[in-house]
């Protein structure tokens, strides 16, 4: 049997999962916001931009290496929920990558399409909002229900690296 404070931990982890979702949805908004309001010598709508790519790219890292490692590992039923996932981050990386693109080419001479950028991260959003609601619900039952070993997680489950 799991102790309460494991299961504390656990009903925390499901919270800061909802947390992070949330603050990505947020600084999306904000870089979505920004497009054409850039200005000539402007740097801001770069910098937003690819500091929200390398902030996803290292939530979904740190969900892959820590938190989907430990659930498959309690919860091997769950394997297939982390799998599809993991292929939904695959396919927001590219999306990313796409953006990262656009974005780097936005300052170089003719700069790239405002309304491309646009479109990019709009399908982004989209996609990012069926992907976290999916998460959140497959995986918040797990996360509050405990762990079901006596010794518990006893390695981080939500680290974070850079990429």
């Amino acid at each position: 049997m799991a102790s309460p404070l494991i299961n504390g931990r656990t009903a925390a982890l499901s919270l800061q999962l909802s947390q992070a979702h949330n603050e990505l949805r947020r600084r999306l908004a904000r870089v979505r916001s920004g497009l054409g309001r850039r200005q000539t010598g402007d740097d801001s709508l770069i910098t937003h931009c690819l500091a929200f790519c390398t902030s996803l790219t290292i939530h979904h890292q740190g969900e892959e290496e820590g938190l989907f490692a430990a659930l498959v590992h309690e919860r091997p039923d769950l394997a297939p929920t982390v799998a599809k996932l993991v292929a939904d981050h695959g396919f927001i990386s590219a999306i990313l990558a796409r953006v990262r693109e656009l974005t780097e080419q936005s300052a170089g001479e003719g700069g790239a399409d405002q309304e491309a950028i646009g479109r990019e991260l709009d399908g982004l959003a989209a996609i990012m909002e069926s992907h976290f609601g999916y998460e959140e619900r497959a995986l918040a039952a797990a996360l509050d229900a405990g762990v079901s070993d006596e010794d518990g997680w006893t390695q981080p489950v939500l680290r974070f690296r850079m990429p």
